[in-house]
């Protein structure tokens, strides 16, 4: 399940989010697999990791949202 959203933390630099949620039947190496196929795929870069009680994993993706400014 993913869900993405944005936010401005400083001044000047926008983030999207995406929220990833991995269940515990899938092994450690499966998820850095799929984790590094998304950085290199769409920009995305690890902003934190939880792993519940239950040992599902709920991962926070973020990537810069860089606009296009006009010079003429």
């Amino acid at each position: 399940m993913t869900r993405a959203h944005r936010r401005a933390p400083g001044r000047g630099v926008e983030w999207e989010f995406d929220r990833v949620t991995f269940s515990r039947e899938f092994p450690r190496g499966v998820v850095t697999k799929l984790l590094v196929e998304r950085a290199e795929q769409g920009g995305w870069e690890l902003d934190r990791v939880r792993i519940g009680p239950d040992g599902t994993r709920r991962v926070v993706l973020r990537r810069k949202i860089i606009r296009a400014v006009r010079t003429a």
